[in-house]
This record gives C-alpha cells, structure tokens and sequence, in this order.
C-alpha cells in the first residue's frame, strides 16, 4: 500500500523491535580528546608554560658567563634546568587528566611520602648543606630539595582535611586539629634545616587554606599572631637572620657593603642600571660573579638588567595571567576541596613571586626564596609545574559556557 511503504532514501526513523535507527551515516566518538576546555585552563597553562620558557632563557643568560669561566659549557645550567621543564611540562598536562577524586585519595600519602624524602637530608651521605642550611639531598649524583614537594602536598593535604571537617570549622578544636600539629610538624622538618624562606611559604600555605576554608576571623587570626611570633623568635635566635634584617632597615647600607648589604645592593644596582629598556639580552654587568645568586634567588634583578622596565613588567603581567586563572577556578567552584586546594597553591606561587621581587626591591629583608617558574633549580620548577597541573585538574571541573552561534 502506498501510505505505508518507506522511501529507500529516507528510511525510518525507528526499527521494527522499536529501537531508534542509527541512519546511513556512521558517527565516531572522540570521548574527551577535544572538550572545550573553560578559560582558566587556558590562562594558568599559557602563564605557566611562557613563564617557563622566559626562564629558561633568563638562566641561560645569567649562567653562560660564570659556567664558561668555572671551565664548564656555557649551555650546562641550561641543559640541566631544561631536563626538569621536559620532564615538568608533560606531567603537568597529564596531571590536568586527573579527576579531583583522586587528588583526595593521594593527599595523606603524598604528604607523608613528601616528609619521609625531606628527612633524607639528616641521613649522613645523603643530606647536603650549602650557606648555612640543610635542605638538599644527593643522590647518584643528582641534588634536589625535598621541601619543594611538601609545598604541594601540604597544600593538597589540607585542603582535604578542612573539606572533611567544613561543617565543623566553627569550633577553635576541629579548625586546629590536626592541622596545626600535622602542618606544624612538616614546617619543623625544614626548619631543623635552617631553612627559614622555605618554612615561612609553609606557614603562607597553611594560613591561605584557613581563609580559604571560611573559618571564622577570630579563628584566623590566632594562627596568624603565632607565626608571627614564630619567625620572629626564630630571627631573634639567629645572629646571620638579624644581621640580615638590621641591613635591611639600614636605608644606607653601604657602611657594610662588604658583609651584609653587599648582595642586596648589587641586586638594586643591577635593577637601576636596565633602565627602561635595558642594556640588551645577555649584557648583563653584574651577573661577571658581582651579584651571589643571580640565577636563583635575585634573577629578576638580571631581568632588570638586561630587558629593563619592559622586561619587568612582562614577567610581572605573566604572574598577573596566572594569578587571574587560578583565582577564577577559586571563586567559580563549588568544591569546598577544590576552593580550598587551589587557593593555598595560589597563594603559595604568587605570594612567593612577591616576596622574590619584594627581596630584589629591598621592601623584604634577604629570605632565600626562589622566582617560581623563573630560577635556576630543578626541583623548585618541576614542583610548581606539577602544581600548575593540579590547578588544571581543577579548572577541568568549572562549567564551560556554549559557544554563541549566530543564525544565517
């Protein structure tokens, strides 16, 4: 009959058993590969990735000089560091593929395996001191510096135990148990190394995740006074660590130019003779062994030197790119864990990109702390990669808005 016979060109649209037809064309399922991405994912790993790159070619500057005169290759630091930004650079992209379940699952071992590595550097034969700390650890020939982990791993850890306990943070008892005993005994660990810089980022990551956490002010603010009063005693305590900030409250300085004063000035000269636009890349004056540790802790100096003003602001708008993405993922989630994870890592990077520059600046006394992404040091730049991965992990849970489209 004609009213019910199909056309051969369009057949039906279900099966005699009542199952819909699949039609004449075949579909493929490419699963996840190619989901949009929000725009935070992009911001933190574009930030992260030219961060990285710049400070491959800041350390290549500020070494070549000094490595071809200690008889090394002049590329030798570089290929060291670039080894770890190999290394760093994927597996932060592969962390990106983790689900937030399974950063909850390794918060408790990752931090009691990240603990266990930075006691190795009591253990004679492996522990290594240099200027007065003990805080790296060689092994078949390889340094590296333990405390970077615990960066990341207390960040994670409390981020899920103030997850657990959200409905409890009204009392002073479960706000500082065991967070305080915990963290204050991971930030002991450093500090028996005479690590001062390191732990002080510690306690920044324990006290963004309190904020962060919604605990009440009052509550707050007590862990705040302590640590306060912590490194102030342990400051007290130290003749190096007085001398250090007496010469920075010195507006002079230059009376102990040869002790003291004489790193921070040579950063500040460095910093003022770039100008605006610098003195070229890879002429700088002060990396000939002037200024101690321009491939570390005073490399934005460096930057200052060689790409001037200019430069400065690019690395300072690289952080701002970053800082914006990651604090997008902490106001846009509603992960408690999430909010809380991602605001300590936050807080950790950028706080210790300022207070790198505020040192350079000579606002902060000389506390040891390297350029995140920037400083020469393999463990420092592949810990923050693997916590840039983290911070895509989570930005992979936010929303993703549809694309607009407009009709013909």
């Amino acid at each position: 009959m004609a009213g019910t016979t199909h056309s051969r060109a369009t057949p039906p649209t279900t099966a005699p058993d009542g199952e819909p037809r699949r039609g004449l064309a075949a579909r493929v399922s490419l699963g996840k590969v190619f989901t949009p991405v929000p725009s935070e994912f992009v911001l933190i790993s574009s930030a992260a990735l030219l961060l990285t790159g710049f400070g491959l070619v800041m350390v290549l500057s500020a070494t070549s000089a000094t490595s071809t005169a200690a008889g090394l290759g002049p590329f030798d630091t570089l290929i060291k560091q670039s080894v770890f930004a190999a290394i760093g650079i994927p597996l932060m992209f592969v962390l990106s593929r983790f689900p937030v379940t399974f950063w909850k699952r390794v918060a408790w071992p990752a931090l009691i395996a990240a603990t266990a590595l930075q006691l190795l550097v009591f253990v004679p034969g492996i522990g290594i001191s240099n200027d007065g700390n003990r805080n790296w650890i060689g092994i078949a020939g390889v340094q590296a510096q333990p405390s970077e982990f615990l960066k990341v791993t207390l960040a994670l850890w409390l981020g899920l135990v103030l997850y657990r306990k959200r409905s409890l943070l009204t009392k002073w008892q479960h706000v500082f148990i065991p967070v305080v005993p915990v963290g204050g005994l991971v930030i002991a660990t450093v500090l028996a190394g005479s690590d001062l810089g390191t732990a002080m980022i510690l306690v920044l990551i324990l006290l963004a995740a309190l904020f962060f956490s919604g605990v009440k002010l009052r509550l707050f603010v007590i862990p705040l006074i302590g640590a306060v009063v912590a490194v102030a005693a342990l400051a007290i305590g130290s003749p190096n660590r007085m001398r250090r900030i007496m010469s920075f409250l010195d507006a002079d300085c230059i009376s102990d130019y040869l002790e003291t004063c004489y790193q921070p000035l040579h950063g500040v000269w460095s910093l003022a003779s770039g100008g605006v636009f610098g003195l070229g890349l890879g002429n700088s004056r002060e990396k000939y062994a002037w200024l101690p540790a321009a491939a570390h802790d005073y490399i934005f100096a460096i930057v200052g030197e060689e790409l001037g003003l200019i430069g400065c602001a690019v690395a300072l708008g690289l952080f701002a790119l970053f800082a914006v993405g990651a604090f997008h993922v902490v106001r846009k989630t509603d992960d408690a864990f999430v909010r809380i994870a991602a605001g300590a890592i936050t807080v950790w990077i950028v706080g210790q990109a300022l207070i790198n520059i505020g040192v350079v600046l000579r606002v902060f006394p000389v506390l040891g702390v390297p350029l995140p992404f920037m400083s020469q040091g393999g463990t420092a730049l592949l810990s923050v990669l693997i916590a840039c991965g983290v911070l895509l992990s989570f930005a992979r849970t936010l929303p993703v808005k549809p694309a607009a489209y407009v009709l013909p």
